[in-house]
């Protein structure tokens, strides 16, 4: 969309100046001009008394939408080994491509890496492109926005889908930019349309508030960024095979404007929210900081982990690594067990998809309950006692 003044027209009126909501127009030689702020809403031209600005459509360039099939992972690996969000996305892309009619895919980059190619057969991938260099043993944007995007504008897939991960979220802006796509980021969900076939995505938007379903109609590839620990793992099938396509990547000087010259782990405790199968969590309703104790204790007895809601983690009461949300860790354990917690949608999102669900609350209204499996109306301090010594017995 572009907006247009006709000079001729207008009056100098200032009645555009004011109304829009993004202070884009402004008056030059008493004739509205628009700025570089202008996003196209309409709304000057629709209080405008003088029909002198209007709305026009920019012209797009056709792009033969057919031409585009099959679903694409990557197939983010490290130190040769890949990671578990790969299994869930190739769980998902089955699905989509099942429904979509199409083959699933998996891109693989690094350097001799071609024993990952089975893993990912038996992960349902029906064919893995790879690309086995030097240059690509340790992950850098140039290196591998460059084979990635050579190999989608040759062999043109319909969807791509990485992990939300430090790659994954770097990686897929830059694919994006390149092949003129949109990128909906930090998935919860996937779907097909049963009537045109394009992949509807949500994730969650406004700070959390509320969930939006996005589409990309216009352009190729459809590209999404998944949380990992939001889908379910892909079944293995030992001894599955498929067809492996060399990608035989060549740079040049300059193709790769970064050198890794050194990784540094840090040795610290970690914490697997994404692997736990039981989750103790704790929220505002703990009141101090040192409810997390009596949290562990019971976490510790059924062989768990601690997590926390947003809030108590801005408070200070506890690592940010603990965090579960949609701006922490998503997980999807068998039992989630939610300790002093409201329920605000975006720790919500972030903890819906657990097998079972149990929450104590003071708050019989609270909105946890509203997703939870069994609820308990009491104070965890007298409840969590009884149940650590029901367990003892």
């Amino acid at each position: 969309m572009a907006i247009n003044v006709i000079k001729e027209k207008c009056k100098g009126c200032s009645l555009c100046v004011k109304s829009c909501p993004f202070s884009a127009i402004t008056l030059e030689n008493k004739l509205a001009f628009i700025g570089t702020g202008c996003t196209g809403c309409g709304v000057c031209v629709e209080k405008c008394p003088f029909d002198a600005i209007v709305k026009t459509e920019e012209e797009r360039e056709e792009k033969d939408l057919s031409a585009y099939k099959g679903v694409w992972v990557f197939a983010e690996q490290r130190e040769g080994k890949i990671m578990p969000v790969v299994i869930e996305l190739l769980g998902e892309g089955k699905k989509l491509a099942t429904e979509v009619g199409c083959e699933l895919c998996a891109v693989l980059c690094g350097f001799e890496i071609s024993g990952l190619v089975d893993e990912l057969f038996e992960y349902g991938a029906d064919k893995v492109y790879l690309a086995d260099a030097l240059e690509l043993k340790n992950y850098t944007t140039d290196g591998y926005t460059k084979v990635i995007y050579e190999a989608i504008t040759e062999y043109k897939p319909e969807i791509v889908l990485l992990g939300a991960t430090h790659i994954g979220r770097d990686l897929g802006p830059c694919l994006a930019v390149k092949c003129n796509t949109g990128l909906t980021a930090d998935c919860t969900k996937l779907e097909i349309d049963p009537e045109d076939k394009k992949i509807k995505q949500t994730r969650p938007a406004f700070g959390g508030n509320l969930m939006a379903t996005i589409v990309c109609p216009n352009h190729r590839p459809q590209m999404s960024t998944v949380r990992p620990g939001v889908m379910t793992i892909a079944e293995q099938v030992v001894g599955r095979k498929g067809e492996v396509v060399a990608l035989n990547p060549v740079f040049e000087e300059g193709d790769i404007r970064t050198k890794v010259l050194n990784i540094v782990k840090t040795i610290k405790d970690s914490v697997s929210l994404t692997d736990a199968e039981i989750i103790v969590a704790g929220g505002m309703g703990l009141g101090k900081p040192e409810g997390f104790e009596i949290l562990k204790q019971l976490a510790d007895k059924l062989g768990g982990v601690i997590a926390a809601s947003r809030a108590a983690v801005d408070a200070g009461w506890i690592d940010h690594a603990y965090q579960v949300g949609q701006t922490g860790t998503t997980v999807k354990p068998k039992v989630y067990i939610a300790c002093g917690i409201s329920g605000a949608i975006q720790h919500v999102a972030g903890m819906q998809n657990a097998e079972q669900i149990i929450a104590i609350n003071t708050s019989e209204n609270a909105p946890i309950f509203e997703v939870a499996d069994y609820g308990m109306v009491g104070d965890l301090y007298q409840v969590i006692p009884t149940i650590i010594e029901e367990i003892d017995k």
